[in-house]
């Protein structure tokens, strides 16, 4: 029985790489499914692409027992593909895992921060609400935005989800065991190999020298793509004959024309700015070898990376997530962290400078590579198995995440009860061994005292008048957590003061400026 599909997806003269990539499956997958093309309210369709698919709108996604196939990513071309499949179960490919920035877009990017941190915390529970409120004064941070992928109530309303990797899901597997998720390639059509030609009018367009070792960065420029760690490793003397081109839309915080004339390189570095597609790969075609370094990651599987290795040059990657998967054949790996641009630089060397048969055999197994796992019927093939496979199946609905709960380093404003057992025998003059009974009454797990921050450490003092009797002896510590409910004991040895004295015990937390109060519950006991 032949599959009947309902495509939703950005399509051009809409610029996103998920445009470009419908493009080139949909022949293929329309020559193994009943595909029906639905237009994306609000964005228009490229007259040919109209007389060739024909569009109907998107309200009707799903009649007739048709299966909506939804393309899903991080930006806000994205709207409406996310209203109708939070409505209509269908499948979701996911081309990138996190979609935090598109939740940012679409809420606090129109002045809406309550429904931000609504679905944030929906997502994440209290994680995602306290992760939300330093947006609220306009503190953007993006370790959030990548550890809180935002995806889970979309993803849990299919039928089933897929992705382009293995890395990506293994990653949604253990975010959320209860989703049925498919691996499946990203079609990239082989274009004809880097043509030498174009590659010399472009560099003669850019006045770039003909004969010098050129890298490219090709794509929209953010800080996470990492192009700033190869104009830095240009001021290097090891890359000294070396050319940069940066070709793609720049973002607004990345300014690396400015960063190379303040590294003395703005002579080697060539900033485009956007290029159309058939420019993109006369640009490619001038470059010896292409960069694709990032951190941190969405969870995209890059199809600028895919495009750069059909058209035959290798990459530099960052040994990280989806991008280790490539094979040392068509990929220089570079490791983050301490060392990145020194390696970065040296591998470089070898290869532009010393190793040109290295590079040209790189070159060439890039495009085997492509034309081996990528063929855009290979990819049509592979989808429409995931998506009969998926098509019966029930989605597992909305459920409240599995986070653990807040801890004590959250903040110091714990609840709890301490009592003393022991006291009634307990004479003037005498040594004892009284018992400290302690209680979380509150919804906080507390942290073990050694940590910082949020270990809970209880302070004790013995006072007879001035004098405090257990000065310099060590407090009550915490050795494990404590779950909210659960109370802990602990033995305190003490000499009664012979005179009227107090005994106190006082809950504190363990903060990165030292230890605090933690809440307002002290015992005193006088004696």
């Amino acid at each position: 029985m032949t599959l009947r599909l309902d495509y939703l997806s950005p399509l051009p003269p809409v610029r996103s790489g998920i445009s470009d990539y419908s493009v080139d499956l949909l022949p293929h997958l329309a020559e193994r499914a009943d595909v029906r093309v639905l237009r994306l309210p609000g964005q228009p369709v490229d007259p040919e692409l109209e007389a060739r698919w024909r569009p109907v709108a998107a309200e009707r996604a799903g009649e007739g027992g048709r299966i909506p196939l939804y393309h899903m990513g991080n930006n806000r071309y994205h709207e409406g593909v996310w209203e109708l499949a939070r409505e209509r179960p269908g499948v979701v490919v996911l081309h990138d895992l996190v979609l935090h920035h598109f939740l940012l877009d679409r809420t606090v990017g129109r002045g809406r921060f309550e429904p931000y941190r609504e679905e944030l915390e929906r997502d994440h529970g209290w994680i995602g609400g306290q992760a939300a409120l330093p947006v609220r004064w306009g503190a953007f941070g993006s370790a959030a935005q990548f550890a809180l992928p935002a995806n889970r109530s979309l993803l849990r309303r299919q039928r089933g989800v897929a992705v382009h990797g293995r890395w990506a899901a293994a990653v949604l597997a253990e975010d959320d065991p209860d989703l049925a998720i498919r691996v499946v390639p990203m079609g990239i059509p082989l274009p004809p190999a880097a043509s030498v030609a174009e590659g010399l009018e472009f560099r003669r367009a850019w006045r770039i020298p003909e004969r010098s070792p050129l890298i490219g960065s090709f794509g929209f420029q953010t800080p996470i793509k990492r192009t700033e760690v190869a104009v830095r490793a240009l001021a290097r003397p090891e890359l000294a004959e070396v050319r940069l081109l940066i070709a793609g839309e720049p973002s607004p915080y990345a300014n690396y024309e400015k960063l190379a004339a303040e590294l003395g390189v703005a002579g080697r570095v060539f900033v485009t700015g956007f290029l159309p597609f058939a420019e993109m790969e006369a640009a490619i075609a001038a470059t010896d070898l292409c960069l694709n370094l990032r951190y941190p990651t969405a969870g995209e599987t890059s199809a600028s990376l895919l495009r750069i290795l059909a058209v035959g040059r290798p990459v530099v990657v960052s040994d990280y997530a989806e991008f280790g998967d490539l094979p040392d054949e068509v990929a220089v790996h570079v490791p983050l962290g301490d060392g990145e641009e020194e390696t970065f630089a040296r591998r470089l060397a070898e290869l532009l400078l010393g190793d040109r048969a290295t590079l040209a055999r790189m070159g060439e197994s890039a495009r085997r590579h492509v034309a081996g796992r990528h063929a855009p019927e290979r990819a049509a093939a592979a989808l429409v198995e995931a998506v009969g496979d998926l098509a019966a199946r029930e989605p597992p609905g909305d459920a409240p995440p599995r986070v653990p709960s807040a801890s004590s380093a959250l903040h110091d404003r714990g609840a709890g009860e301490i009592r003393i057992e022991g006291l009634e025998a307990w004479r003037a003059g005498t040594r004892a061994r009284l018992s400290v009974v302690v209680r979380n009454r509150g919804r906080e797990r507390w942290l073990p005292s050694h940590e910082v921050p949020g270990g809970v450490i209880f302070e004790v003092q013995l006072r007879e008048g001035t004098r405090d009797h257990h000065a310099g002896r060590p407090w009550l510590a915490l050795e494990r957590e404590l779950a909210p409910g659960e109370e802990c004991r602990f033995e305190l040895e003490l000499r009664r003061p012979l005179g009227r004295g107090r005994l106190l015990i006082k809950p504190t937390v363990a903060l990165t400026t030292g230890n605090r109060p933690f809440g307002r519950w002290d015992l005193e006991v006088g004696l």
